[in-house]
């Protein structure tokens, strides 16, 4: 099978993850009616702020799958012209309510806002995406705290198709707050999943190939549409594809298609990290509301 526009065959094993997330979504399910049975029910808060129709729609995405996990997702929409005490007053709000267990604020808010100080206001337990400083410090400490999404949905399916990490050199191009840097503390934690030789390069590193074509597992990190080909790839070797952009509703990943020619096994371009990612965030909603009997 050809994944490529090119007339060459595609070599590559695929690493969809789409299995992977109905899994941990399956595990989910199957905590959360044990909590609702237990008479709790968890809930995941989101909060939207402007009329942005991409955001809309992944809030409509994520409420679903809430629904069907058996979570309640209370909402708040907050126009466009809302100003920074107007995010921080619903943040303050979900705070205090025993009720809600993790909260989302949908990703990216009008520019006039400043995302990162409003993170900061949330309770950092309340954090289903794992970005809070907090959290982050936790993850650099090897402390329990909700993890960063991708970068744990990443970890999840390089077990979940038997690719062997530990001891294996990983390279990680790209690095960003919300996947290269905390990827790299991940996967060098001490886990039979992990316990990688970790090495974060960039675009800002002249001659970063010679990197990229030495590692066992390549990760792809750097919103740089095409940006790793094929002559980039050690033969064999494992290619993630976790950058992306976006071009209107097209989306345009880091890791060229032809990659498949030379890689021994690559995520998809489409249905690979990012239904992982979605999974995961569920998954950290389950364990704040675990946390509050004392589960978690």
């Amino acid at each position: 099978m050809s994944v490529s526009a090119s007339p060459t065959t595609a070599t590559a094993r695929l690493l969809p993850g789409r299995p992977v997330a109905e899994k941990i979504l399956t595990e989910v399910a199957d905590q959360v009616a044990a909590l609702r049975a237990a008479g709790v029910t968890p809930a995941l808060a989101t909060v939207l702020v402007g009329d942005d129709d991409a955001s809309a729609g992944y809030i409509r995405i994520k409420q679903r799958q809430a629904a069907e996990l058996g979570f309640a997702s209370p909402h708040v929409h907050l126009p466009a012209s809302a100003s920074q005490r107007d995010l921080h007053r619903v943040l303050e709000d979900f705070n205090a309510d025993a009720g809600v267990h993790g909260v989302l604020v949908q990703h990216p808010i009008p520019g006039h806002l400043d995302y990162d100080r409003a993170l900061q206001v949330l309770d950092p337990d309340s954090d289903v995406d794992g970005m809070h400083p907090v959290n982050m410090g936790r993850l650099a400490l090897g402390l329990p705290g909700p993890l960063p999404c991708t970068p744990a949905g990443i970890e999840a399916l390089l077990a979940y198709h038997g690719v062997p990490v530990s001891g294996r050199e990983v390279v990680i191009l790209g690095r960003g707050a919300t996947l290269g840097r905390p990827l790299a503390m991940l996967l060098a934690q001490k886990r039979p999943t992990a316990n990688a030789a970790v090495t974060v390069v960039h675009t800002g590193v002249a001659d970063w190939p010679r990197y990229t074509r030495r590692a066992e597992i390549l990760v792809a990190a750097a919103g740089v549409p095409g940006i790793v080909r094929p002559e980039h790839v050690r033969p064999g070797a494992v290619v993630v594809g976790g950058g992306v952009r976006y071009e209107g509703r097209r989306l345009l990943p880091d890791v060229d298609e032809s990659c498949a020619e030379v890689a021994g096994a690559i995520t998809p371009r489409v249905g690979g990290v990012g239904p992982t990612t979605v999974a995961m965030l569920f998954r950290n909603a389950l364990r704040a509301a675990q946390r509050t009997v004392g589960q978690g």
